[in-house]
Parts: structure tokens; sequence; C-alpha cells
């Protein structure tokens, strides 16, 4: 199986990235990426999701509501933006993305 990608940046990222891997259906593992720029830690993480378990909608729904309790800042949790690389190379960013968006890059 190809691999799906995450880059997942911000402050909250590693937390971000471990409750992204906690979501039943995922499988996968992580790496941090920091870098100073001015001053302030950049903090990015890349997930590589490595197996899916159910149906994709499922998990993209998941996936979806697991952003925006990131985006809206509940519990103080932050992060900046969110990448996915799908198999055969599509980019996505989930700032705006549908839920049938991230299906199609989760089956692509």
């Amino acid at each position: 199986m190809t691999e799906i990608k995450f880059a997942i940046e911000g402050e909250d990222a590693i937390q971000a990235t471990e409750e992204l891997l906690a979501i039943e259906g995922i499988t996968g593992n992580y790496t941090v990426e920091s870098e100073d720029i001015k001053k302030e830690a950049v903090i990015t993480t890349v997930a590589t999701i490595v197996g899916l378990v159910g149906g994709t909608i499922a998990i993209a729904e998941q996936i979806r509501k697991w952003y925006l309790e990131y985006k809206q800042n509940q519990s103080g949790k932050r992060i900046a933006k969110v990448l996915i690389v799908g198999r055969n190379g599509r980019r996505l960013l989930l700032e705006n993305a549908t839920i049938e968006q991230i299906r199609q890059i989760l089956e692509s």
C-alpha cells in the first residue's frame, strides 16, 4: 500500500498528530521537523498513514472533525495548517476541504 502523508504545522502539531493517528481505522507513524524562524519555533509533523481500515467516508468525517476541533481553537489547541498528500501525489489543504474531497484523497 502506498502511503498517504499529512503535514501538520503549528504550536500543537505533535499533539494533533498523535490524535490524528489515534482515530479508529487509521494506522501510521510520524516524524517531527522543527525550525526557528525569527526567534519563533515552527513545529511541523509529517504523519504517514500506512493503513486505513473501514469506510473512507467515516474516516474522512473523523479527519474533518479532528481538523475543525483544532482550527476552532477548542481547549487551547492550535495548528496553523494541514496538508494531505495522496498516493497519486494529489495535494489538499484541509482549510476549506469537504468530506468528499478528503475521501477522494484517501481513495486515490
